[in-house]
């Protein structure tokens, strides 16, 4: 009875073993293919922006322009607002406050 205990036990040992190596396999060879995964990801995508840049080559440098000219515009007015800030204050001020009562044409 003691050698089949001794046996059953080994028996067991060798089981939970081989389960542990079972589940390390696996997690690694979910590594493996997590990497592979990502390094095809990597691939296609520099494939993608070659193909894109290629396709697309002078529409990049064409938002680039129209970005640079809206910010251009942009800074033109600006100083635009700047220069004719006072300018417009004074005569908004001068309206509002210079009132010069008179009777509307329409009344009788």
């Amino acid at each position: 009875i003691q050698q089949l205990l001794q046996a059953e036990k080994r028996a067991a040992e060798k089981v939970a073993d081989a389960r542990k190596r079972k589940a390390r396999r696996l997690k690694q060879a979910k590594e493996e293919a997590q990497m592979e995964v990502e390094q095809y990801r990597r691939e296609r995508e520099l494939e993608f922006q070659s193909k894109q840049q290629a396709a697309m080559g002078s529409q990049g440098n064409l938002s680039a322009e129209v970005e640079q000219a809206t910010r251009r515009q942009v800074q033109g007015m600006q100083s635009s607002q700047q220069k004719n800030r006072e300018h417009v204050l004074a005569q908004l001020l001068g309206m509002v406050c210079d009132v010069r009562p008179q009777v509307h044409p329409n009344y009788r």
